[in-house]
């Protein structure tokens, strides 16, 4: 169970529940009641789901093309280390994403066949993150489906699945998910950014070097608070959402790490500290969302 938990790579999954939270709060202020419970928690379990498939693969097919090598400075990976056999992870993909794609049957059955179109979109940017002929995440595309994919797509996604429509809240709010997911990205390719490069995996952080990176997750990090506060202040919605503003201390740490650090210890660490931040920034935003309505 500890090798597959090491698999799942929990440290990301902070990636999965934060914005389907988030949308699906905003749904809740904007109704002033939750229309669907079974649609949020389909909803949830459907992205930790995707978020799993998506980690599995990129532990196969990274693998199968080298660059998981024995130097890398990230916890180990269950396929190259030969802790499982890529069969296995390969097998589990697939049930991952197979469960997900039954849950999005019946959000479709919910909400509309618009849900099964995002759900299959989302399973096809998560295998042709590093599987296909041609991945996207060898080409330094990684942070940009994060964004699309962890920000607008599941946040507003998850407040469609409730009420049919979207608004300018759930658009702001997954621009701010968004920019704290794609920052964990930030760190894990900056991390790796040297065996990357070896293994010909041209991750962003490897086409625009350490320096760049850096202030691309400065930027991530401090951005998706500001956003944060100018949504609420030029849509007028719910000032109790503000309480998202209280995370803020909690990127002072990553934040210092990735400006002063190279080591893989450090810089897991700060991986580990962002998913928090995007964790608590989220639930903090959502009661706010709730107690707004």
């Amino acid at each position: 169970m500890r090798i597959w938990l090491n698999a799942a790579r929990p440290r990301t999954l902070p990636a999965a529940v934060a914005p389907v939270l988030v949308g699906t709060a905003a749904a809740f202020y904007a109704a002033d009641d939750l229309p669907r419970w079974g649609g949020f928690f389909a909803a949830l379990i459907a992205s930790i789901l995707i978020q799993i498939g998506t980690n599995l693969a990129n532990d196969y097919s990274d693998a199968r093309r080298g660059a998981d090598s024995a130097d890398r400075l990230g916890p180990v990976r269950v396929t190259s280390a030969g802790l499982v056999t890529p069969r296995r992870v390969l097998v589990a993909t697939w049930i991952a994403f197979g469960v997900s794609a039954l849950l999005g049957i019946y959000l479709a059955f919910l909400a509309g066949p618009i849900i099964l179109v995002v759900g299959a979109v989302s399973i096809a940017a998560g295998v042709l993150y590093t599987g296909g002929p041609k991945p996207y995440g060898y080409a330094g595309l990684g942070e940009v489906f994060v964004f699309l994919f962890f920000g607008l797509v599941s946040v507003n996604g998850s407040y469609y699945v409730q009420l049919e429509e979207i608004s300018c809240v759930s658009i702001g709010l997954s621009v701010a998910v968004g920019f704290l997911s794609t920052a964990i990205l930030v760190v894990n390719n900056t991390r790796d950014m040297d065996t990357d490069r070896r293994a010909g995996k041209n991750t962003l952080a490897v086409r625009i070097g350490r320096e760049r990176s850096r202030f691309l997750y400065l930027g991530l990090m401090l951005g998706a608070f500001v956003v944060l506060a100018l949504t609420l202040l030029l849509s007028g919605g719910p000032w109790p959402a503000l309480l998202g503003l209280l995370a803020l201390p909690m990127t002072v740490k990553p934040i210092r790490a990735m400006r002063t650090r190279t080591d893989g210890p450090s810089l897991n660490a700060a991986l580990a500290q962002t998913g928090a931040a995007l964790g608590v920034f989220s639930l903090l935003t959502a009661i706010g969302l709730v107690i707004g309505a």
